[in-house]
């Protein structure tokens, strides 16, 4: 984990959060600035700065990442009318926090296409 990264602090408890899921692996939470009525983050608590940073041996890890977030969309209610799962990677890519991390969003119509 990184000493200044906030999903790293998110995860070591310092900065507060309710999660949505949590366990060895990944943390999931809320979103705070929504752009959706569904819109949680999935987080590894290993930091890694995008899926650049993932090697072989994070497959795993990201397959599970995968399989929880259509976990919450079913949980969240919108598994059967859609949502999109989200990986922004660098600057250009449209990635703020530079910790990997899983956008699912969903609960309202989103615009087809990605540009």
């Amino acid at each position: 984990m990184s000493d200044e990264c906030i999903f790293c602090k998110i995860a070591r408890k310092e900065v507060p959060t309710q999660p949505v899921y949590e366990d060895h692996d990944l943390l999931a939470f809320d979103d705070i600035r929504p752009v959706a009525p569904v819109h949680v983050l999935i987080v590894p608590k290993e930091h890694m700065v995008n899926l650049n940073d993932a090697g072989k041996n994070d497959v795993p890890l990201l397959g599970k990442a995968l399989r929880l977030a259509a976990k919450i969309a079913d949980e969240r209610g919108v598994a059967e009318s859609g949502y999109r799962v989200v990986v922004n990677n660098g600057e250009q890519g449209g990635q703020i926090v530079p910790h990997l991390h899983f956008h699912l969003v969903g609960g309202r119509p989103l615009s087809p296409g990605l540009g």
